[in-house]
């Protein structure tokens, strides 16, 4: 199964080389991540199985590489420097900063909700009523009048106004709130020797934004890639590439930071007036690139062990999910997102949208555009470009600006989705009734201990004192625990999950309790990343039974040097053959190769497979054609 929290993820990234908080040195710095030898790996070969699909695989394809700092002119005729920007509020009190649309409302039924309905039933001068009856609808507030009814959703209350001021701070529960601006998401820089005041003519002269999104180098170079490669409409544009976004609020580990790496494509098709008999639409482009890249993550999610049922369950945490009119951006025509279901509060997060942005962008960026087409697009006439980005249809005999059709994926989302999906805690031997009744035991200590620290914090709390616990989170920790015990066995890789709740912190049985418990999970237990061969970053282990041999040694060392050529493999000596398999299951090695004594007498090496642990004795000569096919690497 795969992980139940982000923490377990997280946990394994750090401690096994795939992720570290970048300038830790220094305390960090906000929602920025270095990648290790492990996280740089996988990365790679994401891009690599990504680029394969929609370049190699593909007829109708180029790439480019376009640079991060483009004229601001770009910026300002494709809209980001004026729109690119997201609501921004701060607590007064606590002096916490938030984005206004992700401020959380109260549920439903508190009283507080009912402060809510009367402030959106109100005019807010005298308390007069300014609308009739108000009513919750599921999430949905509906007002209504003598027009009849209108429906706000979450978004839409923040978005008006009728919520702000009596939704509490997250952090602090104070309703003590600045008024919300607008903050742009683009990171600012210049370009030369600039010296001059912000806002000055010579300082926007020399003004320059870190893209915050890899589609508008593409549109910049939709005429040289065309002309240069003889392409005719239809075909694509593909690219990988930095971005960055000063995101308010990042978080939930690397799936919102503010840099990131793109997977884009810009494929250019038919305005629908040009479609003719036989040609596809471009309701039909867009919906074969939503299947085709859903097929892609699906196929990468799913390791080549998996069963009929394990491929059920997989893909019932994939979904594609078609945004609603309010959702759409101003340039498209329709868009799919396609998301996962990671695990704990993150729920549902998109991992890739699947964009009709019709001739928006390509017309944005053009001189001589037509009135009508201005008007249709709501754009203005650009009297800064150079160029006009049209195509002369050789069999149509006419010329258009094209329509696109936009997959856009991140590269370090994408990493978080497949580590999360591929993430598993089985068991290798069946605990005893002994081994369950003593975590029972404990248990049982640590809960009387947390009572007591809970009183205690109550009654510091109720006289005024800093309380060394936090009640809320130690009865919360104590629900948890007692929700896992309560299960037994069943829960039992849930066990140390639980120890992480923030409640559990300094809790003294805790800490006596854990370190035996790990070495009991480690003897029975062992963590597995069930990682498609393509995205592990290591594809071959190889150990020899005795490091101390000189004929196993050098056996080994060969093997590794042969296949290392080809793709990542490693050689290692440093424990036990039965820790070196639980290591590299825990990195997500699909195969591991054993020389031992037999070895140097016949030819032939243990190789064992990651998800099944089976092991099968090989020639060496015949390991190049054994596991290629099961590397899928050809």
């Amino acid at each position: 199964m795969p992980a139940l929290s982000l923490e377990q993820v997280r946990n394994l990234c750090m401690r096994r080389g795939f992720v570290f908080p970048g300038s830790a040195a220094y305390g960090g710095l906000g929602s920025f991540w270095d990648y290790g030898p492990l996280g740089v790996e996988m990365l790679n070969n994401i891009k690599q199985a990504w680029w394969h699909d929609a370049v190699y695989e593909r007829d109708d394809m180029e790439g480019v590489d376009a640079a991060i700092l483009m004229s601001r002119k770009v910026w300002q005729h494709s809209g980001h420097e004026a729109t690119f920007s997201d609501p921004l509020v701060d607590c007064k009190a606590c002096k916490s900063r938030f984005r206004a649309d992700h401020v959380p409302l109260p549920p439903i039924g508190d009283p507080l909700r009912e402060e809510v309905r009367r402030h959106a039933a109100s005019n807010g001068a005298g308390g007069e009523p300014a609308v009739w009856p108000t009513r919750w609808d599921g999430e949905e507030l509906v007002v209504s009048d003598e027009t009849g009814d209108r429906r706000f959703s979450e978004d839409d209350q923040r978005r008006v106004g009728l919520v702000h001021k009596l939704i509490p701070c997250p952090k602090c529960n104070e309703f003590d709130w600045t008024e919300p601006r607008n903050f742009n998401l683009m990171f600012q820089s210049h370009v030369g020797p600039v010296a001059a005041a912000a806002g000055t003519d010579e300082e926007k002269a020399a003004r320059v934004y870190m893209r915050p999104e890899t589609a508008q180098g593409i549109f910049m170079n939709f005429a040289h890639v065309q002309r240069s490669m003889a392409r005719k409409v239809p075909f694509g544009i593909a690219q990988i590439g930095k971005a960055f976004r000063n995101e308010i609020t990042p978080g939930n580990f690397i799936f919102r930071t503010r840099e990131f790496e793109q997977m884009e494509i810009e494929f250019f098709i038919k305005p629908e007036q040009y479609v003719q008999e036989g040609e596809k639409t471009d309701e039909q482009w867009h919906q074969e690139w939503i299947d085709r890249r859903f097929h892609w993550w699906l196929k990468l999610a799913t390791p080549p062990s998996a069963g009929n049922q394990e491929m059920e369950e997989i893909e019932q945490r994939f979904r594609k999910r078609a945004q609603t009119a309010d959702e759409l951006a101003h340039y498209a025509k329709a868009t799919t997102d396609i998301e996962y279901l990671f695990p704990g509060s993150l729920g549902w997060g998109e991992i890739e949208g699947v964009a009709n942005r019709t001739d928006f962008d390509l017309t944005a960026h053009s001189k001589d555009i037509p009135e009508d087409d201005l008007k249709r697009l709501k754009l203005e006439d650009n009297k800064d470009s150079n160029e006009k980005f049209d195509y002369f249809d050789p069999d149509a005999k006419k010329r258009y600006v094209p329509w696109v059709i936009e997959p856009s994926a991140g590269v370090t989302r994408a990493m978080l989705t497949f580590l999360c999906e591929a993430y598993d805690e089985e068991f290798v031997k069946e605990p005893s009734k002994q081994d369950i009744d003593q975590i029972k035991s404990d248990a049982a200590m640590i809960k009387n201990n947390a009572e007591k620290k809970i009183k205690q914090a109550e009654k510091d709390i109720a006289a005024g004192k800093e309380a060394k616990h936090d009640p809320v989170q130690v009865r919360e920790f104590l629900d948890k625990l007692e929700d896992v015990v309560t299960r037994l066995p069943e829960s039992l890789s849930e066990v140390l999950l639980t120890l992480d709740h923030p409640g559990a912190q300094n809790l003294e049985p805790v800490k006596k309790f854990r370190p035996p418990t790990e070495k009991f999970m480690d003897e029975i237990s062992r963590t597995v990343l069930r990682l498609h061969p393509r995205l592990a970053p290591i594809k071959l282990a190889v150990f020899p039974l005795k490091k101390n041999n000189a004929g196993l040694v050098e056996l080994a060392q060969k093997i590794q040097r042969t296949f290392q050529k080809r793709f990542r493999t490693i050689y290692d000596d440093s424990a036990g053959i039965g820790k070196l398999y639980r290591r590299q299951d825990e990195i997500g090695t699909p195969y591991c190769i054993t020389v031992d004594f037999e070895s140097l007498e016949d030819g032939t090496v243990t190789v064992r497979e990651r998800d099944t642990m089976s092991q099968e004795r090989v020639p060496v000569d015949t390991l190049h054609d054994y596991l290629l096919p099961r590397l899928e690497l050809g």
